[in-house]
């Protein structure tokens, strides 16, 4: 399993264990070793809604399985969108393509990214890549457009997605740091943050990367105080929060290293210091990303204390941002909207629910008979036979439904979803890289679901 052990341990200086040295040693297991499944499952099953829609989880799942507003991309035979896309790459290392305008190379971006965002194209992206990252790279260094940085940014994390390339981990990454470090618009920044955690994890970042892309995405959050009224970059610490999260969680237990660090405990109270105290930001996905990481944490410790069985003694900071998240998901300020109060109700309740029973997130306490009363009988007649609703955040591919039971699956599919939107139902399938960020999620195979009448009420 991927999670966030390792930060524990490297925090908290103690050794791997026996079942640790077990697993393979890369930070994330190369996507060339997983065998890749038929191409024309995608192609005939996929349907996908705009990746700019901000769908809640439910809506999630329909748009992942059902058509949306004319969208015929998924079932777009290969030879069409591969011409396309052939199209495009060529127009985008064109050795002219400084004759063209922002706007041009802005709109071909865009394109590029749609395509493959909703099909699987590491084999049409292989040849070119060298040409293609280059060109990409250029439109991210070039500070004449906004937009068009932005769509380059975009697409270098697809690119990355789509073919797990490891050979263009330093360029993309210094790149993106120094976009990250130099601009000051704000949208660059965020995309930037959410690419160097791709391109870390997906495209060739060594377990020293990870971490140190981990301690950079802190200082971001620790520059940000809210207490100190210094908050004044949401988003950018929200991309921050969750970029960690996503990273931390693909560290395993054979890459800690335990030198280096003169007061290991005060480094990882450092980190869950940082990640409280975002509690109190006015940003309601500032907080929401906050207290994610820090169930994150917790699920971490949990797992390591279970497989060593030995304590990391942090009982007293658990009760304390137990007591702060109680408190908090009671608050019902006017000066939070009813749609920001629910959304942060639902997730601190999440959280300390995680805190007080050890589960993952979204779990539900609430009980119900295990068995069913309208089958007869009364409800005398089942005694004790209660079970608890147990697990409610689920992600549908199709005929294939996943059960989100980890902080840790929980951030990849969050990224995931980000980058891909619901071009996500087409690379699941396909795409070795996304398989393995996903293959700690237990699945099943379910009926698929029937296309929704798209005709007027009445209509034959």
């Amino acid at each position: 399993m991927h999670d966030l052990r390792k930060k524990i341990l490297l925090e908290s200086g103690k050794t791997v264990s026996k079942k640790a040295r077990s697993r393979p040693a890369s930070l994330r297991a190369s996507p060339n070793s997983s065998p890749t499944p038929s191409r024309g499952a995608s192609r005939l099953n996929s349907r996908y809604a705009s990746e700019e829609e901000n769908n809640t989880d439910s809506d999630y799942e329909n748009s992942l399985t059902n058509s949306v507003a004319d969208s015929d991309d998924g079932n777009e035979p290969v030879a069409e969108w591969a011409e396309k896309l052939g199209d495009l790459i060529a127009e985008l290392t064109d050795l002219q393509r400084k004759k063209s305008s922002a706007e041009g190379r802005t709109t071909c971006l865009s394109a590029y990214t749609h395509i493959i965002r909703h099909h699987y194209a590491e084999e049409e992206l292989e040849s070119k890549l060298e040409r293609l990252i280059t060109a990409l790279l250029d439109s991210v260094r070039g500070d004449d457009d906004m937009e068009e940085t932005l769509s380059a940014i975009k697409a270098l994390s697809m690119t990355i997605i789509s073919t797990g390339s490891e050979a263009f981990y330093d360029k993309i990454y210094q790149s993106l740091e120094a976009l990250c470090q130099d601009s000051e618009e704000e949208a660059l920044k965020v995309q930037a943050i959410e690419a160097m955690g791709i391109v870390t994890v997906c495209g060739g970042g060594s377990k020293d990367a990870a971490v140190k892309l981990l301690d950079f995405l802190v200082k971001i959050v620790e520059q940000d105080r809210p207490r100190a009224r210094a908050a004044r970059n949401g988003p950018v610490v929200s991309a921050a929060l969750t970029a960690w999260g996503f990273v931390a969680s693909n560290l395993d237990l054979e890459e800690f290293v335990t030198s280096g660090l003169d007061d290991p405990e005060n480094q990882s109270g450092r980190v869950l210091h940082v990640f409280t105290e975002q509690l109190d930001s006015k940003d309601v996905d500032v907080q929401a990303a906050a207290g994610t990481n820090i169930a994150l944490i917790f699920e971490a410790v949990r797992e390591y204390e279970d497989t060593e069985e030995q304590s990391l003694d942090l009982q007293h900071v658990q009760h304390e941002i137990i007591e702060r998240i109680s408190a908090l998901a009671r608050e019902s300020s006017k000066s939070v909207s009813i749609k920001d109060r629910k959304q942060l109700h639902t997730s601190f309740q999440s959280v300390l629910t995680s805190l007080e029973h050890g589960t993952g997130p979204r779990y539900s306490t609430a009980r119900r008979m295990a068995s069913n009363p309208h089958t007869g009988g009364n409800k005398t007649d089942f005694g004790e036979e209660y079970q608890e609703y147990g697990y409610r955040e689920k992600i549908r591919f199709h005929n294939i439904r996943m059960v989100i039971d980890t902080w840790s699956l929980w951030t990849q599919v969050e990224t995931l979803r980000s980058v891909l939107g619901a071009g996500l139902a087409v690379h699941y399938p396909d795409n070795p890289v996304v398989k393995d960020l996903l293959s700690s999620g237990q699945v099943e195979f379910v009926s698929a679901p029937k296309k929704k009448n798209r005709g007027r009420k009445g209509g034959k």
